[in-house]
């Protein structure tokens, strides 16, 4: 009875509003410009401003780090092109869960949305805003560090606003977007045109001898591509970078000293707009794991007054606060941040078995075969390669946490038994009449 009062109540405002019908499901509002804006918001964080210090830092010389960087971008192209063959073969939503579905069948899949929506993409949204946060405070407590609360309680408002706008609006998620991606693209283009100046007077002394002294390990070089690729690819990798939020402004200082300030300010607008794309993305994964019984099945219900996957944008936005709470994330999150690059090679070793065992799918784009065993064999060394070069129990303890989900997987999923679902009826009724949502309805052609 409630869900049909909330319908009439969601179709009566529209029908006051406008003489277009909507169904209750999650509108087509994004356009090319506010997609390609959230594709590239998501990737430029402040990854661009910070990882190029963070590979020389592993790498000490000048030589193997420009190797390296230049390598993370093949890899990253090469991955795509992975993920592009992918993407045209089965056009279902929610990343890599269905290739790994489809390749592997219904555990990898459910322990790929497991670790994500429980470890990965939250915390990787928490550590965005304490990034930000760090951004915005240092102005304030020149020569020092700012204090811990300050930063905390303005990371937690960062992340309450984000989830909030995204919770009320698409459109306005998507201008946000829009916004923030336009002036980091100012920063950059203020970042290469400086590089340039710099090259053409004359300063290329960090380019001699650039390879003398170098000193590279296993696990030096594996970190060096974990910082490197977290540039290219924007979200999982910021978990390696936090400590290093001073580099911007170095670079002002040095470069564009009578207005260094502008670099801080461009860098946090950098930083905030990549939360707002990753809570805009992240938010339509576990609404996809709410309407596949992988979640909570409230996650899966959309707003009748906005049209928006409210219940799944506010869960990810309070496990992402939940993050900030640690004195020392980063060393929490740090021993997860493996798991995502396993996941990928998983994901790609899963396009190789579909060679063979999905000859019928159509595939408007095939790679050569040997890209996707090179990223394949490329992703096992960097999973392995932290855990030989410098062991600890911790890599242990992300993998029985991963394997955790299994208890979840055949109590709520596999089996439903009767218990379960006594107990997760009367919690759905009372959150979806609290925050007026109710399951999709199917589009009619």
């Amino acid at each position: 009875m409630g869900e049909t009062s909330l319908r009439k109540r969601g179709e009566d405002e529209k029908s006051i509003q406008s003489n277009e019908p909507k169904t209750t499901s999650l509108q087509k509002e994004v356009g090319l410009v506010s997609g390609i804006c959230i594709i590239v918001g998501t990737i430029i964080g402040s990854g661009i401003f910070i990882s190029p210090k963070s590979v020389l830092s592993n790498t000490e010389t000048v030589g193997p780090c420009l190797i390296i960087w230049a390598a993370c971008g093949i890899l990253a192209t090469l991955g795509a092109l992975c993920f592009a063959e992918l993407g045209t073969m089965i056009t279902k939503s929610g990343g890599e869960y269905p290739y790994l579905m489809e390749a592997f069948g219904p555990i990898p899949a459910y322990l790929f949305s497991w670790t994500s929506l429980m470890v990965m993409k939250p915390s990787s949204f928490a550590i965005i805003c304490l990034s930000f946060s760090e951004y915005v405070c240092a102005p304030f407590y020149s020569g020092c560090k700012p204090p811990e609360t300050v930063v905390k309680c303005l990371a937690a408002a960062a992340i309450m606003l984000i989830t909030t706008v995204n919770a009320l609006s698409v459109r306005l998620g998507s201008y946000v977007q829009n916004f923030f991606t336009a002036a980091k693209l100012v920063i950059v283009a203020i970042i290469i045109i400086s590089g340039l100046v710099l090259l053409a007077q004359g300063n290329t002394k960090n380019f001699e001898n650039s390879f003398e002294g170098t000193k590279l390990s296993v696990g030096t070089v594996s970190l060096a591509f974990y910082n490197g690729l977290w540039a290219y690819d924007g979200w999982n990798q910021l978990n390696y970078i936090t400590e290093e939020l001073k580099d911007p402004f170095t670079f002002g200082d040095r470069v564009l000293y009578p207005a260094s300030w502008v670099v801080p300010l461009f860098v946090a607008f950098s930083t905030i707009g990549a939360a707002n794309g990753t809570c805009f993305t992240a938010g339509r994964l576990i609404y996809v794991a709410g309407r596949e019984g992988h979640m909570l099945k409230v996650l899966s219900y959309i707003s009748v007054r906005r049209l928006t996957p409210a219940p799944a944008i506010i869960f990810y936005g309070i496990i992402a606060t939940i993050y900030i709470i640690p004195g020392d994330i980063n060393s929490l999150v740090n021993y997860f941040s493996f798991a995502a690059w396993l996941f990928y090679g998983l994901t790609i070793l899963g396009l190789i078995v579909m060679r063979f065992t999905k000859k019928d799918l159509e595939r408007p784009i095939k790679v050569p075969i040997f890209i996707p065993i090179l990223v394949t064999f490329i992703s096992m060394f960097l999973v392995l390669a932290p855990i030989i070069s410098r062991p600890a129990w911790e890599y242990l303890y992300c993998v029985l946490f991963i394997l955790s989900g299994l208890i979840f997987y055949f109590l709520f999923v596999y089996y439903k038994f009767g218990w379960a679902q006594k107990i997760s009826k009367p919690v759905t009724m009372y959150l979806q009449m609290l925050m007026e949502v109710v399951p999709p309805e199917k589009e009619t052609e």
